[in-house]
């Protein structure tokens, strides 16, 4: 494959990549009306976690890698609403709405400890 970037290492990373795939695949099953109201809006959100990961660890300063990863923490909290909408909706199931969450916990978890690491790393450079 070649040279990876810092973030392609990630767990985290590799788990909201995969996360976004979940996402667009239960997204595709919602009504056609919903295209470009929250379909789009929770696949931006879900585009949003990957993207501010990577954007994030590549950083240079342990604060501005901290902002990005506490942004994408706020998108990925914003696709669990979204999910939340749209099981009242009934777009989808509570069975799926509780397996994407156990994604959501993990990589919710996944990026508390990496702020916590950053943080950390931080306290020992000053």
């Amino acid at each position: 494959m070649g040279y990876q970037y810092g973030f392609e290492k990630l767990d985290v990373w590799k788990d909201a990549r995969s996360f976004v795939s979940e996402i667009y695949l239960t997204a595709n099953h919602f009504p056609p009306d919903e295209k470009y109201l929250l379909t789009s809006q929770i696949c931006r959100a879900a585009v949003s976690v990957v993207s501010n990961i990577a954007e994030g660890v590549s950083r240079s300063s342990t604060k501005e890698k901290i902002r990005f990863i506490e942004v994408s923490y706020g998108s990925l909290m914003e696709v669990y609403c979204q999910l939340c909408i749209a099981l009242d909706l009934k777009y989808i199931t509570n069975n799926e709405l509780e397996s994407l969450k156990l994604n959501i916990d993990k990589i919710a978890n996944k990026l508390t400890a990496l702020v916590k690491a950053y943080n950390k790393m931080n306290k020992t450079t000053v």
